[in-house]
């Protein structure tokens, strides 16, 4: 986990920061540190007149400026005259473009990943007609109204083409949206309530979305050293009991491993056609080791590169969206912030302790679009805020004094070190309790 938080966000911070760094000194702008990381120093070597350093905190990095008010606060170097080759002595719409330099980088890199991936892979997904077993839904998913079995036949009263599309975020997030859904041959709406993004934030500790397709399965990959290769599982095995439990779906195997975890249990396993009874000492978290391999047809639509340039866009900037509908749930208070918002930890956790070479970089992906949107928020210390007085001074035609870009940048990091506290800690809890 800390190995791919550590490279995923290595890559975007030395993105982002090389979009300050290359947009100023393509103006004539002194640069005079680059750094991914912060302070201590691991490494640093000067070249030319930039010296390019490794921080030992790999949480951002920065940019140095000569001449530009940051967090280094070098108020000395601004009561000097301004010289050719400063931040502060360039016209107001270059200084805006290097501001903006980190964020167009970040955006354009998640672009290009998404591309890239769905180019490669292209967009596999369940259709909603294949989901002919209806759903089983978590206890979250009972809590609203699902029931074992349900048929989702709409969404707010549409029809839909993948399954996928039940967790669209525009209908999660959504004010008044339902599903309809087919129950013992009687159509029923279930509405979601409004508090829905704090339930799903309450239930991150079981990893379950609020319901899952009923999916026959079986045996994939085992995963070598855990209870499945102790067992004897092998790829191509169907599990049909546990314990006295019988098993159709991949759902009811899970609630059964967790019924089970801990203990050495029988299962029941066909095997070529011919049923075998094996023994395995089920692991503590209810887990065996092994990825399942749904029987359910999964349909990919292919696209080519160009193709793939605008639905890669799309992928990408739906992440802005879904964090602009976010935040404005948390400041109308539909959604609270201590169970919406996520540090380090949640982003080490969403990667997970095993690499995936597809996940990996989808999260990065993800990452990169949602810090191009962070840093443009209008906070002083962050790109935002830098950008924010700039198109003000553009506008009025009157730049704001050193004095208040000074007190702004130190309100501005305030703010931004009580909110790294406050998600630290509130990844501590979340994780701990």
């Amino acid at each position: 986990m800390a190995g791919q938080l550590i490279l995923g966000l290595t890559i975007l911070v030395g993105v982002h920061e090389m979009g300050h760094m290359l947009s100023a000194k393509w103006f004539g702008m002194r640069v005079e540190k680059f750094a991914i990381g912060f302070p201590p120093k691991l490494f640093g070597k000067k070249i030319g007149e930039t010296e390019y350093m490794i921080g030992a905190v790999p949480l951002g990095g920065f940019v140095k400026i000569t001449g530009m008010i940051d967090e280094s606060l070098d108020t000395e170097a601004m009561s000097q005259e301004p010289q050719p080759y400063e931040f502060r002595a360039k016209p107001a719409w270059q200084r805006l473009i290097v501001m903006l330099g980190g964020i167009i980088v970040n955006v354009l890199t998640g672009i290009l990943i998404f591309t890239i991936l769905t180019a490669k892979y292209g967009q596999s997904y369940l259709p909603a007609s294949e989901v002919r077993f209806g759903v089983v839904p978590s206890k979250l998913g009972e809590e609203i109204g699902f029931r074992k079995g349900d048929k989702i036949v709409k969404i707010n009263g549409r029809p839909f083409e993948q399954f996928d599309d039940v967790y669209d975020p525009d209908v999660v997030m959504g004010n008044q949206s339902y599903y309809t859904v087919e129950r013992n041959g009687q159509l029923l709406d279930i509405k979601l309530p409004t508090d829905f993004m704090d339930r799903l934030a309450d239930n991150q500790k079981d990893p379950a979305r609020f319901v899952e397709p009923l999916n026959p399965f079986e045996v994939g990959e085992v995963v070598a050293g855990r209870a499945a290769a102790k067992a004897g599982l092998q790829p191509g095995d169907r599990i049909l009991r546990v314990g006295n439990q019988e098993i159709n779906f991949f759902p009811e195997l899970q609630q059964a491993l967790k019924d089970n975890a801990g203990k050495a249990t029988a299962l029941l396993v066909q095997r070529n056609s011919q049923p075998i009874t094996i023994t395995a000492n089920i692991e503590d978290e209810g887990t065996l080791g092994f990825m399942p391999k749904s029987l359910l047809q999964y349909s990919t639509k292919d696209y080519n590169f160009f193709e793939a340039i605008p639905a890669g866009a799309s992928q990408a900037f739906g992440i802005v969206s879904n964090q602009v509908q976010a935040f404005g749930k948390i400041f109308r208070g539909e959604a609270s912030a201590s169970k919406s918002l996520g540090g380090p930890m949640a982003i080490a956790q969403t990667y997970g302790g095993t690499f995936n070479w597809i996940k990996f970089w989808t999260l990065t992906g993800m990452l990169s679009m949602v810090l191009a949107f962070m840093n443009l928020l209008p906070i002083p210390a962050l790109d935002g805020g830098h950008v924010m007085f700039l198109t003000y001074e553009m506008v009025s035609g009157r730049k704001p004094s050193d004095k208040f870009l000074e007190n702004s940048q130190k309100v501005g990091m305030a703010l931004l070190l009580s909110l790294m506290v406050f998600v630290i800690f509130n990844d501590l809890f979340k994780t701990l309790f």
